[in-house]
C-alpha cells in the first residue's frame, strides 16, 4: 500500500493566524489518526510580519521553490498594525496565490447548525452558497504604479487585467462546481453597465462557454444589484463567480450573513494540482484579540477540511465538519464572536473529542 504522507507546510503569518493554525494541526493530525489511513507531516515556516521587521521581508526569496515541494499549505492571516498592509499582502499571500497560480478562490458559505445569522427567519435551507473567486489577475494584477509623487498633479493607477484564457478557466471551474451541487445553479457577478471594457468581456465570455453546460441553470447579475439580492433573497443563490475584488468584497458579506468572519473557510485552488492548493480562515490577522486566547478557530477547522478534501482524503473531510457542526449544533463550546465565552482552546478541545465519538 503507498504511503499516504501529506507534506503541509504551515504558515501561520500574523496576528491570531498564530494562534488558530497552531491548533488546526492539532485537528489534523487527530483527524489522521482517527481514520489511520494517512498522516501528516507539518512543517512551520515563520513568514509574517515579525520576519519582515527584522529582515525587510515577509519571506525568503526561495519561497515558492521550498513550497513546490509540499502537498498543501495552511496559512494563517497577513496584517500587522506596525507594516503597511499592502506590503504584508504583496509580501506574503498574494506571491504565493500568484506565484502558484491558484487561480480558484473558493469560499464556501451556509449556516453552521446552532449558528444563527443576522438574517431574521433565514435558516441553512435557504443559504447554502459557495462564491468562486478569480484569484490570480483582475483588479488584484499589481499592474498599475503612481507618478508625480508629492505634487498636486499626483496620480495612481491601478489597472485591472483580463486575460481570456484568465476569465474562461475560472468561469469554468465556476461551472463545473454548479454542476456537481444540487441545485445546478450559476450566477456571474459582474459590474458591465460601468465597467465597460473588461466586464463586458467577462460577460462575452460568459455568453460564449455557458452553453457547453446545458445542465447548470445560469443568470447575471450587477455586482451592487448582487448585494441586495444575497440579503433579501438568499435562497435564489447557489454557487457565484465573479472577479478577484468584487468576489472578495462579497464573500466577506456573505461569512457575515451566516454568522461570523470567524467560521468561514477558503481554498486557493490550483485545480491541476501540479502546485500545491492553500487553504486558509478569512478573518484576517485580528491584532485586537491577538495573545488572548479567544480567537474562533472553527474558520480555520473549516479550511482544514476543504484540504483534506483536496487532497483526496474525502471522508476524513465529511468526519471533521460532522465534528466541527456538532460542536456548533449542541452549543457547548461557543466561542465568543457567535455570542459564548468559549476560549480557542475549549472549542479545539470539543472539536477533538467530536472527533473521537463520531462512529460513522
Amino acid at each position: 500500500m503507498p504511503d499516504r504522507t501529506f507534506k503541509i507546510a504551515a504558515v501561520p503569518g500574523d496576528g491570531i493566524g498564530t494562534e488558530v493554525i497552531g491548533v488546526g494541526v492539532e485537528v489534523l493530525r487527530a483527524i489522521a489518526g482517527r481514520d489511520g489511513g494517512f498522516r501528516i507531516a507539518e512543517t512551520v515556516f515563520d513568514w509574517g510580519s515579525e520576519r519582515y521587521l527584522k529582515t525587510g521581508s515577509m519571506m525568503p526569496e526561495d519561497a515558492l521553490r521550498t513550497l513546490k515541494t509540499f502537498d498543501a499549505i495552511y496559512f494563517g492571516s497577513a496584517g500587522d498594525p506596525r507594516v503597511p498592509d499592502h506590503i504584508t499582502l504583496w509580501g506574503l499571500r498574494l506571491p504565493i496565490c500568484q506565484g502558484l497560480d491558484q487561480y480558484a478562490n473558493v469560499r464556501p458559505a451556509r449556516l453552521l447548525p446552532g449558528v444563527e445569522g443576522p438574517l431574521k427567519g433565514v435558516g441553512p435551507d435557504r443559504l447554502d452558497w459557495v462564491i468562486v473567486r478569480e484569484n490570480s489577475e483582475g483588479e488584484y494584477s499589481g499592474a498599475g504604479g503612481r507618478v508625480h509623487q508629492g505634487y498636486p498633479e499626483e496620480v495612481g493607477l491601478d489597472v485591472a487585467v483580463f486575460t481570456r484564457a484568465g476569465v474562461e478557466r475560472i468561469q469554468r471551474f465556476a461551472l463545473e462546481l454548479a454542476r456537481s451541487r444540487p441545485r445546478k445553479k450559476l450566477t456571474l457577478v459582474t459590474k458591465s453597465n460601468a465597467q465597460r471594457h473588461g466586464m463586458v468581456f467577462w460577460d462575452a465570455v460568459f455568453g460564449q462557454i455557458k452553453g457547453d453546460y446545458p445542465d447548470v441553470e445560469t443568470d447575471k447579475m450587477l455586482v451592487d444589484a448582487m448585494t441586495t439580492r444575497m440579503v433579501l433573497k438568499p435562497e435564489s443563490i447557489d454557487t457565484v463567480v465573479a472577479t478577484n475584488l468584487h468576489a472578495d468584497v462579497l464573500s466577506d458579506l456573505a461569512a457575515a450573513l451566516t454568522g461570523s468572519l470567524g467560521i468561514a473557510p477558503t481554498g486557493n485552488l490550483r485545480p491541476e494540482k501540479d502546485f500545491p492548493s492553500m487553504f486558509e480562515p478569512i478573518h484576517g490577522s485580528a491584532f485586537d484579540i491577538m495573545g488572548q486566547g479567544i480567537a474562533n478557530p472553527i474558520g480555520s477547522f473549516w479550511s482544514a477540511a476543504m484540504m483534506l478534501d483536496h487532497l483526496g482524503e474525502t471522508a476524513a473531510g465529511q468526519r471533521l465538519m460532522r465534528a466541527i457542526e456538532r460542536v456548533t449544533g449542541e452549543r457547548k463550546a461557543v466561542p465568543r464572536d457567535l455570542g459564548g465565552q468559549a476560549t480557542t482552546r475549549q472549542v479545539t478541545d470539543a472539536v477533538l473529542q467530536a472527533i473521537d465519538a463520531d462512529n460513522e
